[in-house]
């Protein structure tokens, strides 16, 4: 009895398994059929005379279905509209280039060996932010809800409106503005070319090291009338120079963009019988303020002995063709970029790409290194990333910490003054400033000056 019921058992098994089995297997996706052959008719010439034959045609199966590469996206916000449209324009058509040439080639430039994700695809997203401060902040929310990994900073106004909520929400942003406020203290807004306190500094060393007199050198600040400009304002930057042995007399304003020459601001430097003038403009300030100065006779080599300097962004590149070769005689920029006919590997680079990519209409203007640098920066953040977290899966925080602090002398093939290096708390990429004289109608580099660290503490 129990001999049949394990029988019994045993068969109710078999057979459920085989029902299992046979289900399985219909369930399963079936492969692609393979299309029936066709009977093709052709008319072809045997000795001379036309006949028609038929072909046995075996089509091609298609083929099986590719997924969508991933996408990460580089940029955020620019400043199309206002005093910086010229910058960012520049800086924007950087960015295209540059992720197509990632796209293209998944390589990160010509003299590096690592290569980005085959799978992955990097889009440039971007919006205007118009220099609004209350613009930026609403498309800032825009750009995040679109998983926007990391981020840019525009200009002054923008950096000190958004600083605080990129680093609550942990998101590393490139940054075209590079005042004294990003490390008061450090965040997550991170620099490639030296803040504008050191930049003066060094023009301070480069003059103070070329000064003949015995008597201490008479500085003073004229600089653009807003953030960025007064950002230079700090106890810091005034105790180095008095240290190195310069005499602070005072500081004067200009518009950001001058609407009349600045007259009376120059003729208070020589009254009080300035020899150095520090500050920082962009070109749509310096230029009419430094015409003025030519026009009082005013300037290294002319009736009143004075020498400007400015940090970057007033951009000798642009300067010059702007003003010719003697109205802007003498002029001074620190933490400036390389000219386009430089034969650094970087310099070569970037024309590659235009050459490639808008050979009819190519960018002249300098800040198409800054961007190039800014695109570089947020790709190589975001390669570094992926080796730990899965494209589809990346957080904005995963990027600042295996992205942006994992940056470890960045090759830039001389487009900035040192290699890129960030860290916890350290956000300034270079540790050297490029100071650059316009002198007989050439850019001249007159030196390469530490980094002073010079910024305000809280």
């Amino acid at each position: 009895m129990s001999t049949k019921r394990t029988t019994h058992r045993t068969f109710l098994v078999i057979v459920g398994l085989a029902i299992i089995a046979l289900i399985a297997v219909a369930c399963a996706t079936p492969p692609a059929p393979t299309p029936p052959p066709q009977i093709v008719k052709e008319t072809v010439v045997v000795a001379g005379t036309p006949q028609i034959v038929e072909k046995v045609v075996t089509a091609t199966p298609p083929p099986p279905p590719t997924s969508a590469p991933k996408v990460v996206y580089i940029s955020g916000t620019q400043s199309l509209t206002g005093a910086y449209a010229e910058d960012s324009a520049a800086i924007l058509a950087a960015f295209e280039d540059y992720a197509k040439y990632v796209n293209e080639t998944k390589l990160l430039a010509p003299w590096r060996t690592e290569k980005f994700p085959a799978d992955v695809k990097v889009e440039v997203l971007w919006r205007d932010d118009e220099l609004k401060p209350e613009k930026a902040l609403s498309i800032y929310d825009e750009l995040k809800a679109k998983n926007m990994l990391v981020y840019r900073i525009s200009g002054s106004p923008i950096a000190l409106a958004l600083m605080d909520k990129l680093n609550e929400d942990r998101v590393g942003a490139t940054s075209m503005a590079t005042g004294p406020y990003l490390l008061s203290p450090p965040k997550t807004i991170f620099t490639y070319y030296p803040i504008y306190t050191d930049d003066l500094a060094a023009i301070a060393d480069w003059f103070k090291e070329n000064w003949k007199e015995t008597r201490k050198p008479r500085v003073a600040y004229l600089t653009a009338d807003n953030a960025m400009g007064h950002s230079i304002e700090i106890p810091e930057l005034r105790a180095y120079l008095e240290k190195i042995g310069y005499e602070f007399v005072g500081a004067q304003y200009v518009p950001l963009v001058p609407t009349s020459p600045p007259t009376t601001q120059l003729l208070w430097l020589k009254e009080n019988k300035v020899d150095l003038a520090l500050g920082v403009m962009i070109n749509p300030g310096s230029q009419p303020t430094y015409k003025e100065m030519v026009r009082l006779d005013m300037g290294p080599n002319r009736g009143y002995k004075i020498t400007f300097g400015t940090g970057t962004p007033s951009h000798l590149q642009v300067f010059l063709p702007a003003m010719g070769a003697d109205l802007a005689e003498g002029y001074v920029v620190g933490g400036g970029f390389l000219g386009f006919d430089d034969p650094a590997p970087g310099m070569k680079f970037l024309n590659d790409l235009q050459t490639k990519y808008r050979p009819t209409k190519k960018v002249t203007h300098v800040m198409y290194v800054g961007g190039l640098l800014e695109a570089m920066i947020q790709t190589e953040a975001l390669r570094l990333a992926m080796q730990t977290t899965p494209a589809d899966k990346l957080k904005p925080v995963d990027v600042l910490e295996n992205g942006f602090y994992k940056i470890k002398n960045l090759d830039t093939g001389g487009l900035s003054a040192t290699p890129i290096t960030y860290g916890p708390g350290k956000i300034e990429g270079v540790n050297k400033v490029r100071v650059d004289q316009i002198q007989k109608g050439k850019i001249v580099n007159v030196g390469l000056y530490p980094a002073r660290g010079l910024y305000k503490h809280e």
